[in-house]
């Protein structure tokens, strides 16, 4: 029975990510939002409510000169890793509350090339915390990756497996960035970044663009002939004491992941099971992560990832197909898109046209995962 305050994603539209030298991020946003406007069948006229993220690129709500000047409530978010999710949860709870029946989300970024180049003060952080390297995200990535697979008896080839079926799948998606496979020992023999994590673990800062049209209960149906389902959508940050990006202190004991919170959350809320999702999407700014966030999302249990990914359980037709499209490793990260990116290609696999390899046996059931500095993550779940 549909609730009349259930929320739904009725378009989505997505500029490739990547570099495209040839347009601004304000040009892939447009795009997006105009693919995700075509992909509802309605105009930016019909749009109550929007919401925009972006973290090196301009002021999102700066569209509108673009779009149209229609005097529409548009919300800017800037929220790290989470601002995507940020910008779904910002319109679906005005839709909710009666705002409007139909909103838009739109992330985007066009970062320049190398490591993300940000500032102590920033975060609430003295010099001395830089000088020790640990703003370059590489290094905190790297030991709290070799912690993990020490802690949990896994060896470093699953770092590989990671990379490998992520440039695997990206190599059968048309709006991926890295379209070449990779073999395990390709991904092992790459250039050492930061031990145990080499150059073909890691993400790129990239860019891109990713939008949803959201629309409020019964509404939904008249515009979309499957509208997905947003079940749940919960953001959580930071508790004391837990090992986050730019934590100027390591605990000696077990910690919660903001990411344990946001999941648990979503599951709970939905009234769904981690074992319930068919077609899941982790943060994967490098293959370390993926690892713990299968397991910090109750996807799977702590030390049992290894055997996951050897069995080709984590693979399109396995039994939790995660990250389909490549995930940030074969995508890249464009900030305020990588979020939005998630829900595009679940969304896509939940109703049946997926852009790349579509996960067979019609899945119902999605989950979205962002993780990102100073410790804050969203998580999702998607139902048709």
């Amino acid at each position: 029975m549909r609730r009349t305050d259930d929320v739904y994603v009725v378009g989505c539209g997505m500029h490739p990510f990547g570099r495209d030298e040839s347009v601004t991020g304000m040009d892939m946003a447009e795009r997006a939002v105009r693919g995700a406007l075509a992909d509802a069948g309605v105009a930016w006229e019909d749009v109550g409510y929007a919401s925009g993220g972006s973290d090196v690129s301009g002021k999102p709500d700066t569209l509108v000169g673009r779009l149209g000047l229609t005097g529409v409530p548009f919300v800017n978010v800037q929220n790290g890793c989470a601002t995507g999710a940020s910008t779904v949860l910002t319109v679906a709870n005005a839709l909710r509350a009666g705002e409007a029946s139909i909103g838009l989300a739109v992330g985007f970024d066009k970062h320049e090339r190398g490591a993300f180049h940000v500032s102590a003060s920033r975060y609430g952080l003295g010099d001395w915390y830089a000088e020790t390297g640990m703003m370059l995200t590489t290094q905190f990535f790297a030991l709290k990756t070799r912690r993990y697979l020490y802690e949990h008896g896994i060896s470093e080839r699953a770092l590989a497996m990671v990379a490998v079926r992520a440039f695997r799948n990206g190599s059968n998606h048309p709006l991926a960035w890295r379209r070449k496979p990779l073999t395990e020992q390709e991904v092992l023999d790459s250039a050492e970044v930061s031990p145990p994590l080499t150059q073909y673990m890691f993400c790129s800062p990239g860019q891109g663009a990713a939008a949803l049209v959201l629309a409020l209960g019964d509404r939904a149906f008249d515009l979309c002939e499957r509208p997905v389902r947003l079940a749940s959508l919960a953001l959580r940050t930071r508790r004391f004491g837990s090992f986050e990006v730019f934590s100027p202190w390591l605990p000696p004991g077990p910690h919660r992941s903001p990411s344990v919170d946001a999941a648990e959350a979503v599951f709970r809320t939905a009234g769904l099971r981690p074992a319930d999702v068919q077609v899941a999407q982790l943060q994967d700014t490098d293959s370390g992560s993926e690892l713990i966030h299968l397991a910090e999302t109750g996807l799977c249990g702590h030390g049992e990832q290894e055997e996951l990914l050897a069995c080709g359980d984590t693979d399109p037709a396995g039994r939790i197909p995660v990250n389909t499209d490549g995930g940030c490793l074969a995508g890249g990260e464009p900030v305020g898109a990588s979020g939005l990116r998630q829900f595009h290609e679940v969304v896509r696999q939940l109703q049946g046209r997926a852009p790349g390899v579509q996960v067979p046996g019609a899945p119902r059931v999605g989950f979205t995962h962002v993780y990102g500095a100073p410790g804050i993550s969203a998580c999702s779940v998607l139902t048709v």
